[in-house]
């Protein structure tokens, strides 16, 4: 058993999961080999928005850092007090695409003594899938397409028992489509036909490397997937338990992302389940989820009819690949 600390640092949130990792345990049913679990000691999030800004300015904004290193210090200091044994801080979407990168990394390193990694979108959607897979039935065979919709990326994973077949990041995000063209309160018509454009040579993009059409089921992850879950639910509070493995018709699923995207920033933020972090860009994030689950339901032929979302995610999988 060893004491692991993996921090997911995206354009809109940082998280830390500091985690017992158990790798004396049974064969994987489907692949034979060791099969590790994580055991949580804590889990914890912050809206940083780190990413403010940079697709327009392709930079990260002082404000920003410094909200991300203020974060850090204090999960510095719940590492040190867990008796951590290792630790993995792993950047994406933002911190790919900005050209002064390099002040993030000098402060991650200052702060928490360990070296941050920029991870290319391969490597996040392949920590994806790993994290998703590790808490959900095995399908063995059987592709399953995971999704995770992050701030200013999303990964397409195609998988199955024996791993990832085929991955692809795509520079749309809440975040992202958010800044770019939803700004109105609500978004106008025409902000949100831009916006679907956008995402769907997105998804195109996606589906000349992920053949989408062998999906058998999707698995969708991070906060706006789940946040969108909660809504579909109705849920009074933000119930980790209630979301997590939850299987919804594609239509249950569409109709919570289009009356996200409709409401006002006050409405949303009158939601019991909404982090406020999450309000005001919410509603981009139901719009790409819709327009990736119309396109799975036509690319499929309608042999997707629901959707599961999952609340282990790229988070689980930087835990688990701490050896």
């Amino acid at each position: 058993m060893t004491r692991v600390a993996a921090v997911d640092c995206g354009t809109n949130s940082i998280r830390l999961l500091i985690a017992d990792i158990d790798t004396d345990t049974n064969a994987d049913a489907a692949t034979g080999q060791p099969a590790p679990r994580l055991t949580d000691v804590v889990r914890e999030m912050r809206v940083v928005r780190l990413g403010q800004g940079v697709d327009s300015t392709g930079e990260l904004a002082p404000e920003a850092l410094e909200r991300t290193f203020a974060a850090t210090r204090d999960y510095a200091s719940l590492i040190r007090e867990h008796g951590v044994a290792k630790v993995r801080f792993v950047a994406t979407s933002a911190t790919r695409d900005a050209s002064n990168r390099q002040v993030f990394v000098d402060g991650i390193r200052a702060i928490l003594g360990v070296e941050p990694e920029v991870i290319t979108g391969d490597e996040e959607a392949a920590l994806s899938f790993a994290g998703a897979s590790s808490v959900l039935p095995s399908r063995g065979d059987d592709p399953v397409l995971v999704v995770d919709l992050g701030g200013g990326s999303t990964e397409f994973v195609l998988g199955n028992a024996g791993g990832v077949i085929a991955a692809r990041s795509v520079d749309v995000g809440c975040v992202r489509m958010t800044e770019r063209h939803l700004r109105s309160d609500p978004p106008t018509p025409e902000q949100i036909a831009a916006a679907e454009a956008d995402v769907d040579a997105a998804i195109s993009e996606a589906a000349r490397t992920v053949p989408l059409e062998r999906a058998t089921a999707i698995v969708g992850v991070a906060g706006s997937v789940t946040t969108i879950t909660a809504h579909a639910l109705r849920l009074p509070e933000y119930s980790p338990a209630a979301i997590h493995g939850t299987e919804l018709d594609l239509d249950a699923v569409r109709k919570a992302c289009t009356e996200l995207l409709d409401m006002t920033r006050e409405e949303r933020a009158a939601l019991p389940f909404m982090h406020p972090g999450r309000v005001d860009v919410i509603g981009a994030g139901g719009l790409v989820w819709r327009r990736v689950l119309e396109r799975l339901a036509d690319v499929t032929a309608g042999r997707i009819t629901t959707a599961v979302a999952s609340e282990h995610d790229i988070l689980d999988g930087i835990a688990l690949s701490i050896s």
